[in-house]
């Protein structure tokens, strides 16, 4: 390996972020030879699930279009979409949501989330407060969307499962897909480890809204042309990465060793790339899922937790062919034209996907063992028009923190219900209130984690969760 090469590895390895790329010789192992070759080990007895879902909606969905529609409600308030039956008693939801409505049966929608004033109305403490379970710091209201993430922040609800089950063999125990939610000059905090330390960050595996399929086993990030062969060398990228601590203060040498130790497994292990190779799904599978980097990303997160990957983030990527006719970033922020927006483009891709990604867990006997929980970092202002694009012209929805709905499922979900409720134009809950905490302790409750003690970089004790508890109401 030339002195070239350590210069180009040292400048281009990141902590956070591993690129998906494709071209690396492997065994090219099929998923099941790589289940059947190296199971995980079992998660602890107390919950059904072995592994989490996460699909975020990134920008914030309009709840009373979706999953907590007020049909009796003014026009001004329900707007010009209507609920149909499903395929649970009792259960309503867009009649954009149809292939959705065949899988309620399994679906929890949870109608009575708000955040009751500990937010900013921002996206930034939404993220913050729905992607950890812990109240945003004064920060968030001084900054808004210019506070970056810090170390001391309260960990990542994914972070906190990684720190508590047995590393995975031969993958991540945290991956997330298919891009780091926030453009680089104000990533959204809420998203990593934090103050559990950054071996539990996630590993990213970027996609491409232009070539949605194309996953690769995660490797680190390299600039330039360099091939497999000029990383051939072992013991000399090895000693690459041990000179990477020499200007690193001494505190987080320890750690950072560990994410070189993640790094360079995945690096040269030969069992990861079937895991992140969808051409090993038949057509019909992946046609199912729809053609879209969100549909592969939900297929991908299925192929994840069939490998044993105990959690797996997919954050929706936004269209930027959206941003003008949304007034937004191409994803849920549907500040203008939401009607259309969620008609004609979002809620069609997601149902898709949705569906198809509960639909397919099931068949293969894995939702019981999978919990799945849809999330974004609000709801919309019940009342439509925003200032901001138009006011009732505009046919927009604001950001709004005080009520959101939310889904789960599998995992010991009891599937066909509605848990809580909104008030009758779906501004504030109403009747069996929950907290962003108790979303966090509910995931823990169904991956059988109960000791939520946890130590800090400097090895000091703390608590992860002290307040909410697990919805039980939700359950089996």
């Amino acid at each position: 390996m030339t002195r070239t090469d350590h210069d180009i590895i040292r400048n281009a390895v990141s902590r956070r972020t591993f690129l998906a790329v494709g071209g690396l010789g492997f065994c090219g192992l099929s998923l099941p030879d790589i289940v059947r070759a190296e199971t995980p080990a079992a998660p602890p007895p107390s919950g059904k699930a072995k592994s989490t879902i996460l699909i975020w909606l990134s920008g914030g969905v309009s709840h009373i279009d979706t999953w907590d529609m007020k049909p009796n409600a003014t026009a001004e308030y329900r707007g010009p979409f209507q609920p149909v039956a499903t395929s649970a008693p009792g259960v309503r939801l867009c009649e954009h949501l149809p292939l959705t409505a065949k899988q309620a049966h399994h679906l929890a929608v949870v109608a009575s989330l708000g955040h009751y004033g500990r937010g900013t109305g921002d996206h930034h403490a939404g993220y913050y407060y729905n992607l950890t379970g812990r109240e945003p710091d004064p920060s968030f209201r001084q900054l808004l969307n210019n506070r970056k993430p810090m170390p001391n922040d309260w960990p990542f609800i994914g972070s906190v499962v990684a720190s508590k089950r047995p590393t995975h063999p031969y993958l991540p125990s945290l991956i997330s897909l298919p891009e780091k939610p926030g453009f680089p000059e104000y990533t959204r905090p809420g998203q990593f480890a934090a103050k559990l330390g950054m071996e539990f960050d996630p590993v990213y595996v970027l996609g491409q809204l232009e070539r949605p399929a194309e996953f690769a086993a995660p490797v680190l990030s390299l600039s330039g042309e360099i091939s497999p062969q000029r990383l051939g060398d072992r013991r000399s990228l090895l000693q690459t990465l041990d000179e990477m601590n020499r200007g690193i203060d001494r505190s987080a040498v320890s750690t950072f060793g560990k994410q070189q130790a993640k790094a360079f497994s995945l690096l040269t292990a030969t069992k990861t790339k079937a895991a992140f190779d969808l051409s090993q799904e038949p057509q019909a599978v992946r046609d199912r899922y729809g053609p879209t980097i969100n549909g592969m990303s939900m297929l991908m997160a299925r192929r994840l937790v069939e490998a044993g990957v105990p959690f797996v983030s997919v954050f929706w990527m936004g269209n930027p062919k959206l941003n003008d006719l949304c007034k937004s970033g191409g994803g849920w922020d549907t500040h203008g034209n939401n009607f259309n927006c969620l008609k004609d483009h979002l809620l069609p891709e997601f149902d898709r996907g949705f569906s198809a990604l509960l639909a397919d867990l099931h068949d293969r006997g894995l939702l019981a063992e999978t919990l799945v929980h849809v999330n974004s970092e609000m709801g919309r202002t019940p009342k439509i028009g925003d200032p901001r694009s138009g006011g009732v012209k505009g046919a927009g929805r604001d950001h709004w923190t005080h009520c959101q709905g939310v889904l789960f499922a599998g995992g010991g979900i009891r599937g066909g219900q509605i848990y809580g409720s909104s008030d009758k134009v779906a501004a504030y809950p109403f009747d069996k209130k929950v907290a962003p905490e108790d979303v966090a302790h509910t995931i823990y409750h169904a991956m059988g984690i109960e000791n939520l003690e946890a130590k800090d970089r400097e090895e000091k004790p703390f608590n992860l969760m002290p307040d909410g508890g697990p919805v039980l109401g939700l359950f089996s």
